[in-house]
């Protein structure tokens, strides 16, 4: 411990009394300087800890030291609910799930490369003379702010800036507007069935995106409005379609009585009906109502790069600023190196400085993986797992030093080989001086740690305590803990019955075959019916491209009898009628939202409580138990359960609401009980009470509910039954939330149904991982194909089929590289994903 001043440095963060959500009253000291991980099951308490008590101090201290002014125009964290955090550094978080990017966003603006490349075309290019078009030889005048003499016609001219070849900024192509895409309306969507006529509505936009009257002007331009659209002469369609803006006379009848009026009014060909509405598109529920008669695709002007001409015009080395960004990460990483040596002497230097910087951040992005993305790909595209590294690359690159970062979850979206590149940045972090606290639940990841942290025992209610702490060793030996024996090796998560090989596609089989698709080939897919699939494979070998952007939308429009997705050629499912996503997006945007609303228990228990004596008395119906609308919601917090305090340039300060105490609820409904079957009257709980129960403890409440019973029940089956009832489903983890919506999936037959999991492992334990197995044998068992998106090897090895895409990433994957069972694609020898297995 080294001295200061004589003081012994401080070595450990000490926190004390800790109560941030489910804690309870936790003491515990952090060590500082080394790698401490934070484990324990779904909903213990985890992030609590990590972000709701270390990061939130840490970082608020830290902007506490900046000005009244500065605060101000910052978003801020509230004080954790914690008597004491002494010793904690100034922290930085990697959050689980960053936002997902708008559609300016790309891999080289998210990872800060793109400007170190634009740097370089600005400074060290041949420019192109705007005069004549020839190229002068590259120079320092840019740098200098000197103007470049044309060697062809001898005008001057100045050479871009860096923010001139920015497609955010002056770079932007001016048809796109920087984004690479435009959208053109779809004619063959704006009348979809011609054996109408234009009078019972067979030009869509002119009854949803425009007065219904147009039928009328468009009639008054010559065309025949009651026959079949198929009927109409060609002279008549291209007037529907590209009819010139002129104005009419006609006699226009209101539909809800028999008023006449003259009007004089501007036909709007259904093309122009569609422009108009899009000009005027405001937010995205407006968009929807557009886009279904609209096409997306690449810019014609600048072919997808975003990019003006000029800003495509520099060359180095022959090389544009678009072909650069074309390249795949590892590809332009080669490049670059190659670039100042083929420049003039007094050029090199500064080219060395900004290659330097260029490649001292791609690194970092190479040791993580994701050397095959190129710097274009659009933001939006990356995956969950992708979005995280590039967010640590970034945090790492500063090396810091005596920072806190407090990592949530790294593992997400990781395959097993690439853990050993993360490990990596996190040893690069702890030898710069700085201290890393990690929530994961990978015992892999779990076993590198220095220092381990359990919390537990179980979750929610049960969960909020330190069970057990120390060395790996030490938490493996402990007979308190609940991953040590995972961390060994000694425990596995357990098995389901899977399917023999001969029996695979005894229950049918979807089969597709499709062109190629951003890096994935054409491919010829078949899969088993009614069994457990895992697609897997490296970061960026195809899986998303596969399952998400053409499987999907294929079955979705084979039931739908719609046509297919462009690049799938032919798909066949017989049988199935439904394909669901069962994604970890956070359930509702609003507080509004809560588990007992969602899993459809509110409606029946508002009934079930205005069925009671005293609610009769009273005159209450069922719509009066509703915190939403209802006469007893809180009219303090107006039935949130919060409110919100403005404290001018401190954070704003949520607070459970004072009248309500959190519960939403006036206190007159407090005065109704539903006594259980059997009970006196004035016996049992009072709604608000209820809904502060978790949905165990409802369950026995509720027992004489068949309904209610039967709901809470599912969501005891699916590890749920730690949530309380009145919990607000945004909130909730990415785990949680998937989990919550194949309730209303559960216990029915489900033999036409494919369900697709995008990393459902996510957030979630080894334990925790046995109750999901137990969730999709449920499912199988039911009829379902699941088909599961996952690098979690525990989930591989129980899966019927895998699946396995590769066999790298970008370029070097996009085909399958083997499928079978988990032990023929283990025995594949160019498999990655068998090498683990």
């Amino acid at each position: 411990m080294p001295a200061r001043g004589g003081v012994p440095a401080p070595d450990r963060i000490e926190v004390r009394g800790a109560r941030v959500h489910n804690l309870r009253n936790v003491d515990v000291d952090v060590p500082l300087n080394e790698l401490v991980g934070v484990a324990g099951v779904s909903g213990s308490g985890k992030s609590s800890l990590a972000l709701g008590v270390l990061y939130a101090e840490g970082s608020r201290r830290y902007l506490e030291s900046l000005s009244t002014y500065t605060r101000r125009r910052m978003t801020q964290a509230a004080h954790a609910a914690v008597d004491e955090v002494r010793h904690v550094p100034a922290a930085l978080a990697l959050h689980q799930r960053p936002a997902v990017p708008g559609v300016r966003s790309t891999f080289g603006t998210m990872s800060e490369l793109l400007n170190s490349l634009r740097l370089l075309f600005s400074r060290v290019a041949s420019h192109r003379c705007p005069h004549c078009g020839a190229y002068a030889p590259p120079s320092t005048a840019v740098a200098t702010d000197q103007p470049i003499s044309c060697p062809a016609c001898g005008e001057k001219f100045f050479g871009p800036g860096a923010e001139d070849l920015a497609f955010n900024s002056g770079g932007a192509c001016p048809t796109c507007e920087g984004t690479g895409v435009v959208r053109t309306v779809n004619e063959a969507s704006l009348v979809p069935d011609e054996s109408i006529s234009i009078e019972d509505g067979a030009v869509l936009p002119w009854g949803s995106l425009m007065w219904d009257l147009m039928k009328q002007v468009c009639g008054a331009m010559g065309v025949r409005t009651n026959v079949p659209f198929c009927e109409l002469t060609p002279e008549e369609r291209d007037i529907v379609f590209h009819g010139p803006a002129e104005k009419r006379h006609i006699l226009y009848r209101s539909k809800k009585g028999d008023d006449f009026a003259e009007l004089d009014f501007t036909y709007y060909n259904a093309i122009y009906t569609v422009e108009n509405a899009l000009a005027k598109v405001k937010d995205e529920k407006g968009l929807r109502r557009v886009s279904r008669f609209l096409t997306e695709g690449a810019c014609p002007d600048c072919g997808g790069t975003r990019l003006s001409e000029a800003a495509r015009a520099p060359r180095v080395a022959g090389v544009g600023l678009a072909d650069a960004t074309a390249m795949t990460l590892g590809e332009l990483v080669a490049w670059v190196t190659s670039v100042p040596a083929g420049l003039p002497e007094e050029l090199r230097p500064m080219a060395q400085s900004i290659c330097e910087s260029f490649q001292h951040t791609a690194r970092r992005l190479l040791d993580l993986g994701l050397g095959y993305l190129s710097l274009d790909r659009a933001a939006s595209t990356l995956s969950t797992g992708e979005r995280q590294r590039v967010q640590l690359a970034r945090a790492v690159r500063n090396r810091t030093t005596g920072v806190l970062y407090v990592l949530d979850e790294p593992s997400i979206g990781l395959h097993p080989a690439n853990v050993d590149g993360l490990l990596g940045v996190m040893r690069d972090l702890l030898a710069d001086g700085n201290s890393v606290v990690m929530v994961d639940h990978d015992a892999r990841i779990l076993a590198e740690a220095g220092h381990l942290i359990e919390l537990g025992p179980g979750a929610g209610s049960d969960g909020g305590h330190v069970i057990c702490q120390g060395t790996v060793a030490e938490v493996a030996a402990d007979p308190a803990s609940r991953i040590g024996r995972f961390l060994t090796g000694e425990k596995d998560v357990g098995a389901r019955p899977r399917a023999a090989a001969d029996e695979m596609f005894d229950l049918g089989t979807i089969s597709m075959e499709t062109g190629a698709l951003h890096t994935v080939r054409p491919l010829s897919v078949r899969l088993p019916r009614g069994r457990l699939v895992a697609v897997t494979g490296v970061s960026g070998s195809g899986k998303t491209t596969l399952v998400l952007e053409t499987l999907i939308p294929a079955l979705v429009a084979s039931a739908a009898g719609e046509s297919l997705p462009a690049h799938v050629r032919w798909v066949d499912a017989e049988g199935v009628r439904r394909a669901s996503l069962i994604d970890a997006t956070p359930i509702g945007v609003n507080v509004r939202s809560t588990v007992a609303t969602y899993a459809g228990v509110h409606d029946e228990l508002r009934r079930a409580y205005a069925r009671t004596d005293e609610a009769r008395a009273a005159g209450y119906r069922a719509g009066d138990f509703s915190y939403n609308t209802g006469r007893l919601r809180c009219p303090t917090c107006d039935g949130t359960g919060e409110v919100s305090l403005d404290v001018q340039f401190l954070p704003d300060v949520d607070i459970p609401c004072p009248d309500c105490r959190g519960s939403r609820y006036a206190a007159a409904a407090d005065a109704v009980r539903r006594p259980r079957k059997g009970e006196p009257a004035g016996a049992g709980l009072t709604l608000p009470q209820l809904m502060a129960l978790s949905v165990d403890e409802a369950l026995d409440a509720c027992s004489d509910l068949r309904r209610v019973a039967g709901r809470l029940q599912v969501l005891h089956d699916l590890g749920l039954g730690y949530l309380t009832l009145g919990e607000a489903t945004p909130a909730l983890s990415g785990g949680e939330a998937q989990r919550l919506k194949l309730a209303s999936e559960m216990g029915r037959a489900q033999d036409d149904a494919v369900f697709v999991f995008d990393e459902p492992t996510i957030g979630l334990h080894p334990l925790d991982v046995r109750t999901l197995l137990a969730v999709f044998q449920r499912l199988v068992e039911a009829g379902a194909t699941v088909i599961v998106i996952e690098h979690d090897l525990d989930v591989i090895r129980n899966a019927d089929y895998v699946i396995d895409m590769g066999p790298g990433g970008g370029q070097e994957g996009g085909r399958i590289v083997c499928a079978g069972t988990p032990e023929e694609v283990a025995s594949c020898p160019d498999s990655i994903t068998g090498r683990y297995l």
